[in-house]
């Protein structure tokens, strides 16, 4: 049974190989084509696509999925129209595919370029939401790829459906189907065949929580990006706008938590702790988040609170769950970031333009926020259009992922029948 699965995935992969070859010589107006495609399928059929979304979210209720990971399933009319808005986007991008980066005539006549060209074949494995299904085919077509998708199995009849649209569109437009293929969710096996198929993929982002993301990038042995932990931090100083620092946190906890550019810690510079946290506590509190507090303050706030545990400060709640801590200094700030952050995003909210530089400075994370909410990581907020995930290493890509980080390079040198001389 293992083997017939590892036969399958990669004969998709075979194919998906195929695929990409035709799609690297595809044309920038063949591709936003095929993008518009599949945004006007998506609209036309989301009848479809919101049926097969109903019976995934029926089986996630029945099996006890937490709220917030029902959240993430979940497909909506509005969120449907909003997934096929960001393909229009993306197709309005411009095409990195054969960007020059660097190059020149050499002094011997040699003209040499560093152009971008498509990665080849991309596996994407992810977890719940079914929009990173559209999302990642959209971007790795545009970069001139074909993708492998591997959801999770709550999410099987929606990726089922949305598959289909998604193929029946690209075939339509002129491009290979097998540019987008759904592998295989009810086996891990099918996980581990895909992370290993070196010489069939050329790379493999994992997008969802630690474990999942842990178990892709020590298994692999195709290069991987390590994307989506976000333990994210909102840092209010001493010399915070307080009115301000309030909604920069209720946005960046409540708005939507069960997002990976949430903020999951809330730390407090003790100068202003007595005035800032009962006014934050009670803001929390009515848009129900949990704060899970230290003892300096869990006795400021005027709103029940628990006591934070150990583990608190290193957990992503994807929840209303909040870990808040008051510190004394920028300095005890940055050196918790150090400790618990996952190199996601960080924010501070501060007047002091020092205070501000220091910061930014020292935190080591893909994205650094100035008296901005942390919801602002992503990529349809960074003008990239839809993101395929949010790099928190360091090579090849860091922060929101978007078209250049779905290409390599390679050098093409132009001569006139130019040896080298013998040394």
């Amino acid at each position: 049974m293992d083997e017939d699965l590892r036969a399958h995935v990669h004969d998709a992969a075979r194919r998906a190989r195929v695929a990409a070859a035709d799609l690297a010589l595809a044309t920038r107006q063949v591709k936003d084509a095929a993008l518009h495609a599949v945004a006007d399928a998506l609209v036309r059929r989301t009848p479809e696509v919101l049926a097969a979304n109903a019976e995934d979210v029926r089986r996630g209720r029945e099996s006890g999925l937490g709220e917030a990971m029902i959240d993430r399933l979940t497909l909506t009319e509005p969120r449907i129209a909003a997934i096929a808005e960001a393909q229009r986007t993306v197709a309005g991008l411009p095409d990195p595919v054969g960007e020059v980066l660097r190059g020149g005539m050499l002094p011997n006549g040699l003209e040499m370029r560093q152009v971008r060209v498509p990665m080849g074949v991309v596996g994407m494995v992810y977890e719940g939401r079914p929009n990173v299904t559209v999302d990642a085919a959209g971007l790795t077509l545009k970069a001139g790829n074909a993708v492998l998708l591997r959801g999770s199995s709550s999410a099987e009849s929606s990726n089922t459906a949305l598959v289909a649209v998604l193929r029946d569109a690209v075939a339509e437009a002129g491009l290979p189907a097998d540019a987008v293929q759904l592998l295989p969710c009810h086996d891990r096996a099918s996980v581990r065949h895909l992370i290993t198929a070196r010489g069939l993929v050329d790379l493999v982002i994992p997008r969802g929580g630690a474990g999942l993301i842990n178990a892709v990038v020590e298994g692999a042995t195709v290069p991987t990006v390590e994307t989506g932990v976000g333990n994210c931090h909102v840092y209010v100083d001493a010399a915070a706008d307080l009115d301000m620092a309030v909604r920069i946190v209720l946005n960046s906890k409540a708005r939507r938590p069960s997002v990976c550019n949430a903020a999951e810690s809330l730390l407090v510079h003790k100068d202003i702790a007595e005035r800032f946290v009962p006014a934050v506590a009670r803001e929390l509190a009515a848009a129900g988040v949990t704060l899970h507090a230290d003892d300096r303050f869990a006795a400021l706030a005027e709103t029940p609170t628990v006591p934070a545990r150990d583990e608190d400060w290193d957990t992503e709640y994807l929840s209303l769950d909040i870990a808040a801590k008051v510190v004394d200094s920028l300095a005890d700030a940055v050196a918790h970031i150090a400790e618990h952050g996952s190199g996601h995003t960080e924010a501070i909210v501060t007047a002091d333009v020092r205070v501000a530089r220091e910061f930014t400075a020292r935190v080591d994370a893909a994205a650094v926020m100035v008296n901005a909410a942390t919801s602002f990581t992503d990529g349809g907020e960074f003008g990239m259009g839809a993101e395929i995930g949010i790099s928190t290493q360091k090579l090849h890509a860091r922060g929101p992922m978007a078209l250049p980080e779905l290409t390599s390079t390679k050098w093409v040198v132009w001569g006139d029948g130019h040896v080298r001389p013998s040394s």
